[in-house]
């Protein structure tokens, strides 16, 4: 992947290097709280918190700012509703300056089993309108992605009920496993680079 650092012309290159926009996909409203299809949302918040932040109403997002080992991250939680998700992330990674490459998105994955997370650099949207409208609006696939896998135990034509259901009881307990892990992801990301994300995550299998 290029990057066109010439862009940002009156900034510090080092100072960009060390600025993350982390993004977590999912739909604002009571109703969908917790629901498999938000588990963006959750991973993010459990950063916000382990890191000792909150977040604000902002622009287009639930925005929260964190320092971490000379880092900074700027976390976002979209409020346009999923299917629009790509204006609001193109619009804080202009506003904070940060690279493609240093921008993660954390998204569902009907595909993956619950019992796993994969990290990539890139990747198709693989049917999930979160990301096609970021694939849109960045032009772009390739940007770093946290996949959570939600598994795709529903009957045939419920898929929306499921992906927009809440967690069966016996699986929360694994869910929880998994957010704290994605949370270490995403801090290995930033530490070490995906490379190293990838490494620790990719073949392993979660259980209890």
């Amino acid at each position: 992947m290029r990057v066109f650092y010439w862009l940002y012309p009156i900034f510090d290159l080092s100072k960009l290097c060390m600025k993350f926009l982390i993004v977590g996909l999912g739909n604002i409203g009571d109703e969908y709280v917790h629901t498999r299809h938000n588990i963006g949302f959750d991973v993010v918040n459990a950063f916000v918190q382990k890191h000792g932040g909150s977040f604000r109403v902002d622009r287009l997002a639930y925005v929260a700012d964190i320092k971490w080992k000379g880092k900074t991250f700027i976390c976002v939680c979209p409020t346009t509703y999923m299917n629009l998700s790509g204006k609001a992330v193109k619009y804080w990674m202009d506003k904070e300056k940060v690279l493609l490459e240093n921008t993660l998105v954390v998204v569902d994955d009907l595909a993956l089993p619950l019992s796993k997370i994969r990290v990539k650099p890139g990747g198709s949207d693989a049917g999930h309108n979160g990301l096609k409208s970021l694939q849109e609006v960045l032009g772009t696939r390739d940007y770093p992605k946290l996949r959570f896998g939600i598994g795709s135990d529903y009957p045939k034509g419920h898929q929306s009920d499921f992906v927009l259901g809440k967690w069966k009881k016996e699986e929360e307990p694994l869910v929880k496993l998994k957010i704290q892990q994605a949370v270490e992801v995403i801090e290995v990301f930033a530490a070490q680079g995906i490379a190293t994300a990838m490494n620790q995550v990719n073949n392993k299998e979660f259980s209890l």
